[in-house]
């Protein structure tokens, strides 16, 4: 995973965290883009659960690289994570929200010349009231911790 990210964050990064906070493991986007603001030197928006009404916060952020984080159904256990590109993200369709993100990635496509990433997550409950899961929790500290590290390297 480091050498992952460590590859992809390179020059203006915005990073843009999706989900529900009121979902369990689903507010795992908008809880990461929480921890970082302002302590890392990207532009960090919580999109909760319309990026796209976020578009154009993102493009005026000028990115070279645009990372999108969220809980998706990778069919792995509980808080395993994966760094997906546009292409893997636009074939899987993984998304744990009722809205498709290919329109939304074309879109951001034709508006900036960033290479557009996800950080994706495998939740264990979303129920709407549910609790973040422990395993979604390590994912998450482990996320905060690498991503400040490799951006202020």
């Amino acid at each position: 995973m480091k050498n992952s990210l460590k590859d992809i964050l390179k020059g203006r990064i915005v990073i843009v965290g999706v989900g529900n906070i009121l979902r369990g493991d689903d507010a795992f986007g908008p809880e990461l883009i929480q921890r970082l603001n302002g302590k890392i030197p990207a532009v960090c928006i919580d999109a909760g659960t319309t990026p796209e009404s976020f578009v154009g916060k993102i493009v005026k952020g000028n990115p070279d690289t645009i990372l999108i984080v969220d809980a998706v159904h990778l069919g792995m256990a509980p808080g395993a994570c994966e760094i997906l590109g546009k292409e893997e993200i636009l074939k899987s369709g993984l998304t744990t929200h009722d809205i498709s993100p290919k329109m939304f990635l074309e879109y951001l496509q034709t508006q900036t010349s960033a290479a557009i990433y996800m950080f994706g997550v495998q939740p264990q409950d979303i129920e709407i009231g549910s609790e973040m899961t422990q395993s979604v929790k390590k994912t998450l500290e482990m996320a905060e911790k690498l991503i400040g590290e490799l951006t202020h390297a």
